[in-house]
């Protein structure tokens, strides 16, 4: 049998995936998907959807805890571990289905099985009813990560889980460390921390969120100590003694091994990108440290054959994989691609308090020679989040003296995630500090401390 023959084929249905094949379509590109698991790829079905479901429920049952601040009574307040994982289970389900609508809407072909490339330009797929073979003109790579194990710490679903295990947990843990305080890691941290558990993280780095502004990082740990976390930087796991019932974890920090016990670990260390039985070497792929090496365009350096999304690299972001899904797709029909700039994509991280940020930390802008102004604003300033009983954050932005550009924002506090946006769109516009002096911010939102710390770079702000 003739393979089928395709404009462009897509490997992964995550949120690079399925966003590059519904562009193809829409650009009159005969497109084919390959998936070998669920539609929405991690992200949807064991990533930041999941997750943000069960941080809603943690916030929740936070507030709940806080009634008395707000002049309300509740009383025997508790939750239902299964029912709060059903409810995210259920999310989770609910937004996949609505791709494999997608996919019919755009009359792109799915096909279920293992994708490999045999040769240029085609795909083999092993699917429940045998073998599929494929033919395109172009074909993108979007195959995703999953998360790194190390060896002695590797995850057995009982003691020791890994992300997805902790999305379906088998038990509520009484005594919890996490390897790891990236994203991931103080996302799980927080979850559990607010619903009991006694939450140790162990961070090798000399600061947890370390890719956040130091000012960031330090307010948020400030904040996490304070709920009752246990915070080890400069630590390492160095093994993992599993027993009945408890782990006992070696810990080195300053020099000397330390021994602690804990009855469930989640190590979120970081990730390893999907490039194992592509065949990529027989190609001619570059292949560095498990990610493909691309140009600005997603390009391997194989005629017709892109990369997108965590296989190609950091940031490991599904919005930056979603974005050059598109590129992609606009190239491959001829249209301007705008590439990425990795500097202008924004981290989101939902623990409680939230922390987001775009562009460059104060000392990375600094090591790049920027003689700089930095402005700052407390959330105990700002009318609403008095009003909402959020006042502990901040928000601080960088600016380039010479020029007014915005090199950087970076925020700690209820909501930032959906604040920062502000912040990108302004660096996409290449919006200087005068552009966002001279913008109304609508009064009472939280969005006025941005435009306060704006004023606090050049010594005008107002309400401190």
């Amino acid at each position: 049998m003739a393979a089928e023959t395709y404009d462009v084929i897509v490997i992964g249905a995550g949120p690079g995936g399925y966003v590059a094949a519904i562009r193809a379509a829409q650009l009159g590109l005969k497109t084919c998907i390959v998936e070998r698991e669920h539609m929405g790829g991690i992200c949807l079905n064991w990533g930041c959807i999941p997750t943000k479901a069960l941080l809603r429920s943690s916030e929740v049952f936070h507030l709940m805890e806080r009634a008395k601040d707000f002049g309300l009574k509740a009383e025997n307040i508790g939750y239902d571990l299964d029912a709060v994982v059903k409810r995210s289970r259920g999310v989770a389900k609910q937004l996949s289905s609505g791709i494999g609508h997608l996919m019919k809407k755009n009359k792109i072909a799915v096909v279920m099985g293992e994708a490999s490339i045999p040769a240029k330009g085609k795909v083999s797929v092993k699917t429940d009813k045998g073998t599929q073979e494929l033919a395109g003109k172009h074909i993108v790579l979007a195959t995703g990560a999953r998360a790194r194990e190390l060896p002695g710490l590797e995850a057995d679903g009982d003691l020791v889980w890994t992300y997805k295990h902790a999305l379906q947990p088998v038990r509520m843990p009484k005594k919890l460390l996490v390897i790891g305080s990236g994203a991931i890691g103080i996302e799980f941290a927080s979850f559990y921390n607010t619903l009991g558990a006694d939450t140790t993280v162990v961070e090798v780095m000399d600061r947890v969120l370390p890719v956040e502004d130091a000012e960031i990082s330090a307010f948020a740990k400030k904040a996490f100590v304070k709920q009752g976390m246990k915070i080890m930087e400069k630590a390492m796991v160095k093994q993992l003694d599993r027993g009945k019932g408890k782990v006992t974890a070696h810990i080195e920090v300053g020099g000397k091994v330390e021994k602690h016990d804990f009855d469930t670990v989640i190590s979120a260390v970081g990730i390893v990108g999907n490039v194992e039985g592509l065949g990529l070497e027989e190609l001619g792929v570059k292949v560095d440290r498990t990610h493909v090496v691309t140009d600005e365009y997603c390009r391997t350096g194989v005629d017709g054959l892109f990369a997108i999304g965590d296989i190609a690299g950091a940031p490991w972001l599904a919005h930056k994989a979603s974005h050059e899904g598109v590129m992609v797709a606009e190239l491959i029909a001829g249209k301007h691609a705008h590439p990425v700039k990795p500097e202008s994509i924004a981290g989101c991280t939902y623990c409680q308090p939230q922390v987001a940020s775009v562009g460059y930390t104060e000392a990375k802008a600094k090591e790049l020679g920027y003689d700089i102004k930095v402005g700052r604003f407390p959330f105990i300033g700002n009318g609403k989040a008095i009003a909402l009983g959020e006042a502990e954050g901040m928000v601080k932005t960088i600016f380039d003296a010479k020029t007014g550009e915005l090199l950087g924002a970076h925020m700690v506090g209820a909501e930032v995630t959906e604040l920062i946006q502000g912040y990108v769109v302004g660096r996409q516009l290449e919006t200087t500090e005068e552009d966002l002096m001279n913008t109304v911010f609508p009064h009472p939102t939280l969005s006025e401390m941005m435009h306060e710390s704006v004023l606090d770079a050049y010594d005008r702000v107002i309400h401190m």
